[in-house]
């Protein structure tokens, strides 16, 4: 049998002859060390909200290199967006398409995204990139500083106290740079050491694009071009002031700052001293003010250790199957990934904060993945900020809802910080509606007092209100209908004539339940006409004793067009808990079939392995769930950094043989924070599973010790 410890954080040892976990070990034998100049490599400090990418220099120096071959090393925030002036005011009623509604009801939605109106409407509002960070070498013979002339690489991520230290040589000068983010400002410490500082030969250039290269929706590079198009203006020797389009930002910076050509500015050392350190602080307002390097730094180290000592932790130390050791630095890495790049200002991009995706632009079905495992993990509060975002955004979800004829909030599918919709198929998708009814019960579940139902009372409500108006009343079957139109979270179906599709059904009447039992926690009664929509919604479509992805075109298993993208035929049991509307033994044979047909090379994404684990482990089928979660498959290859690209199913890449899909998007945190969720549930379980770590092999070759790590629904 599995030895087995599950330890409540800062709860006494429920097994004491083990001891409790040994944070610091369990953390640093998973820290990343690159020894050679690896663009697959890239390595991020940040706060949540601002990060900064780093190349094996300890900054920016190879950046286009690594965009073009790799992982972007890039600066953004959650702040920083710009907008192209519109002076055909452009609105989303000029992208409209008309759809005939179940009713009768004709009604446009914006899915023209190749008009002008709609391709100016996806790229605006848009990220902009904050300015790069390189090194100039002065070499003797005057050529250029190239890859190739790094020499005896080491460098290392410090995952227990957040820091990058970058050690190599230069001509055969020894070289080393540290790099390290203010937990609580968007604030960069750096500091060189090399005899070639004190020779001058060794300096920082602080670059500013115009912004990513617009000809290139996923992982696009930055644009150089038109410098006249926007202002770095030298305000004092330690601030910049920079005016992009429609926006305004700051740099300040704790050394002074020389201008050699627009947009370019050097940092260097003083004469005779090896050492040059600054910090360099990015903010919408002027904020001349600038923490010291060494006050950044020790920051840093207080920050992330009292984040791996303070959250949940599980440690496979002892184990024996040799997939122990790999899973356990991918939960080290991805806890680090999602909490540098996931918890700013507004939710994330699926790209975080290293590299631009779909212009910057927030997909809100993907705050799941990005936010239940900080639930799940002991990180409630950056869940909590992740949720504040759509609160301050009901009034807009309100009156997107409001135009629908809806009830209640409805929720923009790709947004900006403003929570309006992009053109495209966006508008028709409607499985993000429900995620804010279950992350608000993930943090019920932690924090069960009234302070989080009146928290949180408005978002649950409101969004039951607008899911109880989404469905139409079929009398012919006496049933509730979801669509037509909609786009079905399986992304590949005609959206004029797409209805009941399974995944979206079922979540529809688990959390309309979840909404109901908020009902009652607060005193109110239950809402009848969500009794009645649960109790009559159409049932979960079948085919052959299978569940199918879509009632009206039920031909996931007839059709091998029809098994690519999101198997999410199998997330009524597995995301969700399942229920009554769910037979356990036809989402076996569901399981069996996608295991044994789906179009795995077409093209999958990196959180559909973890959805099929989470699948697998609800029926007791722990060997299945732990292969399919460390499969090395399409889209789920992670990188030495923790990072999941994922491969476009068409495009060719650069340098690899004609036919040969390449990565179009380099990184991407829903398979982060899917594989966390899915590991949670493995180790953890849910409500009533019927033993410990039900999602791991029983096989005598796990050794399992968790602390504070929560249970799912």
């Amino acid at each position: 049998m599995r030895r087995l410890l599950l330890l409540a954080a800062h709860a006494p040892l429920l097994l004491g002859a083990a001891g409790p976990i040994d944070r610091p070990a369990l953390v640093t034998r998973h820290n990343p060390v690159i020894r050679r100049v690896d663009p697959d490599a890239t390595l991020t400090v940040g706060n949540g909200g601002f990060a900064f990418g780093a190349d094996i220099t300890g900054l920016q120096t190879f950046a286009t290199y690594y965009q073009q071959q790799g992982v972007p090393a890039e600066t953004l925030s959650r702040w920083c967006w710009v907008n192209d002036a519109n002076p055909n005011h452009y609105t989303l009623a000029a992208a409209n398409t008309a759809f005939t509604l179940p009713d009768g009801r004709v009604l446009g939605f914006p899915t023209r995204s190749s008009s002008p109106a709609g391709d100016w409407l996806r790229k605006n509002p848009r990220n902009h990139p904050l300015g790069q960070l390189a090194l100039e070498w002065i070499k003797a013979d005057g050529s250029a500083f190239v890859p190739a002339d790094i020499q005896q690489p080491e460098q290392t991520l410090d995952l227990w106290r957040g820091i990058i230290t970058s050690r190599y040589q230069l001509g055969g000068v020894p070289v080393t740079v540290t790099t390290a983010c203010a937990p609580d400002s968007d604030t960069l410490a750096v500091r060189i050491e090399s005899a070639l500082v004190a020779s001058g030969k060794l300096r920082v250039r602080l670059a500013f694009p115009r912004g990513h290269d617009l000809a290139v929706k996923n992982t696009p590079g930055l644009d150089w071009s038109h410098p006249e198009s926007h202002t770095s203006q030298l305000v004092t020797s330690h601030q910049i002031a920079r005016h992009v389009l429609s926006t305004d930002y700051f740099v300040a910076s704790s050394r002074d700052v020389t201008a050699t050509a627009p947009h370019t500015f050097l940092i260097t050392g003083d004469a005779g001293q090896a050492v040059l350190a600054f910090t360099l602080k990015f903010s919408p307002q002027s904020a001349p003010a600038v923490s010291a390097p060494a006050a950044v730094l020790a920051a840093s180290a207080a920050h992330w250790e009292k984040f791996w000592r303070e959250t949940a932790a599980v440690d496979f130390t002892g184990s024996t199957d040799p997939r122990a050791r790999k899973l356990e630095e991918r939960i080290v890495l991805s806890r680090y990934l999602m909490a540098v790049q996931c918890a700013g200002d507004m939710p994330p991009q699926e790209t975080g904060l290293t590299c631009s995706t779909w212009y910057g632009k927030h997909h809100t079905e993907m705050i799941w993945w990005h936010t239940a495992p900080f639930a799940l993990w002991g990180n409630d509060a950056l869940l909590e900020k992740n949720l504040a975002w759509f609160q301050a955004q009901l009034p807009a979800a309100r009156a997107l809802a409001a135009s629908r004829g809806l009830k209640g909030a409805r929720w923009a599918k790709m947004t900006g910080p403003e929570m309006r919709e992009s053109p495209g198929g966006n508008p028709l998708i409607i499985w993000n509606q429900p995620h804010l009814i279950y992350l608000a019960e993930l943090l019920y579940r932690n924090s069960p007092k009234p302070a989080t139902l009146a928290r949180y009372r408005d978002l649950v409500l409101e969004t039951a209100d607008c899911l109880a108006t989404m469905v139409t009343w079929n009398e012919a079957k006496q049933q509730y209908d979801l669509g037509p139109p909609l786009w079905i979270a399986q992304e590949i179906y005609d959206q004029a004539t797409s209805r009941n599709p399974s995944f979206e059904l079922a979540y529809w009447r688990w959390t309309l339940g979840v909404a109901q039992q908020w009902r009652e926690r607060l005193g109110l009664p239950r809402d009848a006409h969500w009794d009645h929509v649960i109790a009559h919604l159409a049932p979960l479509p079948q085919k052959d004793g299978r569940y199918v992805a879509l009632g009206s075109t039920p031909d996931t298993f007839d059709n091998i067009a029809s098994r690519h993208d999101h198997p999410t035929m199998l997330a009524p049991l597995g995301l969700l808990p399942g229920g009554p509307d769910v037979d356990r033994a036809t989402m076996g044979r569901t399981l069996d079939a996608v295991l044994q047909t789906w179009d795995w090379e077409t093209k999958i994404w990196g959180w559909d392995y973890p959805m099929i684990a989470m699948t697998a482990a609800r029926l007791g089928r722990p060997e299945t769930a732990i292969e399919i979660l460390l499969r090395d498959g399409p889209n789920n290859i992670y990188l030495p950094n923790g990072h999941c690209p994922q491969r476009s199913d068409v495009a060719l890449d650069r340098n690899a043989k004609p036919g040969a899909p390449r990565r179009e998007i380099a990184v991407y945190l829903p398979a982060n924070g899917s594989f966390l969720s899915a590991v949670a549930l493995m180790v953890a379980g849910w409500d009533g599973a019927p033993r410990a770590t039900p999602g791991l092999p029983d096989d005598g070759t796990w050794t399992v010790r968790a602390e504070g790590l929560k249970p799912l629904p």
